[in-house]
């Protein structure tokens, strides 16, 4: 028999869990009714004349999470763009070049803590630690959704909620994937009418898909692929706003299962313009492994000869290996008197797929550049600098006094004074650099005085060759042929550059960066390395490999290579390899030209002694490569693929 004081305890128990539920109970219907408010607020201020239901239920759903002081549905416009460009004068965040030396464009300076990608801050939420893999920042997809929806719940305070619809791809290709970027940065909205196909014409492509009006199956959540941003920056009433809001807490997030992207924090280029590397490169490479495609790091370019007949390249190269370069190369003049002509497709990511009829084709998913301004100039790419002659933003480069840009090695002599990166002011002998060395230019992809006619084919190019390539100073010759396509994936496999002692305090050692990938697959490398392989079932007709090294240096640390236009003589005995007609001998590492079967004509100086030193294999170098290369290799080893590990055995025994 209980005593009365344990009954006591036990009705004085009961007691207070009625009170509190009867405190509960009471301000639950004020609970209730403060939801439904805002729920009732974001839907009259998310509210347009989309059809498409799960559309508008996520943005009214964002907009309640966010709590925006208004939404804008962008359709893409030049008035839109005029607007915001003009408001963001007003801000401070623009400042509009001078007119007549920059037609339509602008300048933006960032703060010094948002300048580039934060590789560290960039999670792959798969279900499991293995599927995003050791090459990947993984998060468990419950506790990264639970932590955003915190940083996101009132984010857009006091600001603009900005709907962008928009289409990677052209809209009829097969591959074009649709998206929404939800973002409260105007500089994302304009940027993003530069690098996507944006507005209006995108928002009733997708209504006309949910609709049935056009037969098309997209991947994504409601047929079009979520993508939340904000700077992370809300407004309180009368707090006045700086002109490059962000957020020292940084979020790039990416939800392969549901197709959704989430950056939060950064307001910079990859971070924020989510279309780009988010959606092109990390989420669409885990919807092409699925559907049988490759969504790559690489750039596409057209080359035809004398006779007329193009062939079209895709090349993968690490960060600082000539990438822009190559994408608008210019060919020397005893090419171009010859008739050789070469077009840009695409300088940063292609889109591959197994075409109808037997090969790969390709697709630029993206409308412009987004290229790294310092080193650009007339002497090195003029094709570049003709792009962004008009209609562009640039960011963290240096103003002059004539309201045009500058950076380091442009072309002339610096100016006597200019504003940097930061905001102050610079002269030639300040000791500080004038812009950044990650600053930018955004340019419209259609500006190239090289862009090829079929550019926006949706049917994309056929792609003869791929090749592979890094900055090596030893080791690699200046170009060999793989084998075949299995030793071609291991060429990339296993690229890499050799870091410099300013940037990683590791002289010589070299960084693998498969297919220039390393940051951008969106899942277990190794996996990736897998698909690869499989993806010669669906061909019939393959695709040549090669490797090209351009940085290759002598005993006393001078360049073999001239470099720049001069590679297209490469590119030539690439094309002629692809189509049969060019001679070859086979080595210990691939297929390589002999001195007569290159074209040295009018490359003045170039001896065949020089030839053989850029050409030159050395058994104890690549005794060494093999090492490295088995480091790399025991990171990824339990997805590895098992015919990578013979391709590396095979290449054992011909070192010995």
């Amino acid at each position: 028999m209980r005593s009365s004081a344990a009954a006591g305890l036990q009705i004085g128990y009961r007691a207070a869990l009625l009170r509190i539920f009867w405190q509960i109970s009471g301000a639950l219907p004020h609970v209730i009714a403060k939801l439904q408010v805002r729920r009732s607020i974001a839907h009259a201020m998310s509210k347009s004349n989309t059809s498409h239901a799960a559309l508008q239920k996520w943005v009214e759903d964002m907009t309640a999470l966010c709590t925006p002081d208004s939404v804008e549905w962008c359709d893409g416009s030049q008035a839109e763009w005029d607007r915001l460009t003009s408001m963001a004068v007003e801000k401070g965040t623009f400042t509009r070049l001078n007119p007549e030396k920059r037609p339509n464009s602008f300048l933006a300076r960032s703060t010094p803590s948002d300048v580039a990608r934060v590789e560290d801050r960039t999670f792959i939420c798969s279900r499991r630690p293995d599927q995003a893999g050791p090459t990947n920042h993984w998060a468990d997809p419950a506790e990264m959704r639970a932590t955003l929806m915190e940083k996101f719940k009132g984010c857009m305070k006091g600001r603009t909620m900005y709907v962008i619809p928009f289409c990677m791809g052209p809209l009829d290709s097969p591959l074009a994937k649709i998206g929404i970027e939800i973002t409260d940065s105007a500089y994302v909205v304009v940027n993003m009418r530069i690098m996507t196909h944006m507005g209006s014409h995108v928002l009733k492509r997708l209504e006309d898909e949910a609709a049935g009006r056009i037969d098309k199956k997209r991947d994504g959540f409601g047929n079009f692929i979520p993508c939340l941003h904000s700077v992370g920056a809300p407004l309180e009433p009368g707090q006045a706003d700086v002109s490059w809001p962000c957020n020292e807490d940084k979020y790039i997030v990416h939800f392969p299962d549901t197709r959704e992207i989430m950056s939060y924090g950064s307001g910079y280029g990859g971070n924020a313009l989510l279309g780009k590397k988010c959606l092109a490169l990390r989420i669409a490479s885990n919807i092409a492994r699925e559907h049988k495609w490759m969504a790559e790091h690489m750039l596409i370019v057209g080359v035809e000869n004398p006779e007329g007949e193009k062939t079209y390249l895709s090349v993968a190269f690490p960060s600082a290996c000539g990438k822009t370069n190559l994408a608008m190369l210019i060919p020397p003049k005893c090419y171009q008197d010859a008739g050789w002509k070469t077009t840009i497709v695409g300088d940063d990511i292609a889109w591959l797929w197994p075409h109808e009829d037997g090969k790969l084709h390709a697709i630029n998913p993206e409308t412009g550049y987004f290229g790294v301004a310092p080193g650009t100039a007339y002497t090195t790419n003029p094709r570049a600098m003709e792009s962004i002659t008009a209609n562009c933003i640039f960011t963290n480069v240096g103003l002059t006094d004539d309201g045009d840009v500058w950076w380091e090695g442009m072309d002339g002599e610096p100016p006597a004074h200019a504003i940097d990166w930061t905001g102050q002011d610079w002269t030639p002998d300040c000791g500080r650099v004038c812009a950044h060395a990650n600053a930018r230019f955004t340019a419209p992809a259609s500006q190239c005085p090289s862009i090829d006619p079929k550019w926006q084919d949706p049917d994309g190019v056929p792609i003869d060759g791929i090749i592979f390539g890094g900055r090596r100073a030893t080791t690699m010759p200046l170009v060999f042929q793989a084998y075949n396509w299995s030793h071609g994936v291991y060429l990339g496999a296993t690229m890499g550059s050799e870091m410099t002692a300013a940037a990683f305090g590791n002289i010589g050692k070299v960084r693998r960066d498969p297919m220039a990938m390393l940051p951008f697959c969106g899942y277990n490398m190794g996996e990736y390395f897998a698909h690869w392989l499989e993806m010669r079932r669906y061909l019939k007709h393959l695709p040549r490999f090669f490797h090209v090294n351009w940085f290759r240096k002598d005993q006393d640390g001078k360049w073999l290579w001239p470099g720049f236009g001069e590679n297209m003589r490469v590119i030539e005995w690439c094309i002629k390899r692809c189509h049969g007609a060019a001679a070859g001998h086979e080595t210990q590492i691939g297929w390589i030209p002999a001195f007569e079967d290159f074209n040295i004509e009018g490359l003045d100086g170039f001896t065949e002694a020089d030839f053989d030193k850029a050409m030159a294999f050395n058994r104890s170098e690549w005794k060494a490569e093999l090492v490295s290369q088995g480091e790399f290799f025991i990171d990824l080893y339990d997805h590895m693929p098992k015919e990578l590990i013979f391709q590396r055995e095979l290449l054992a025994a011909r070192l010995v």
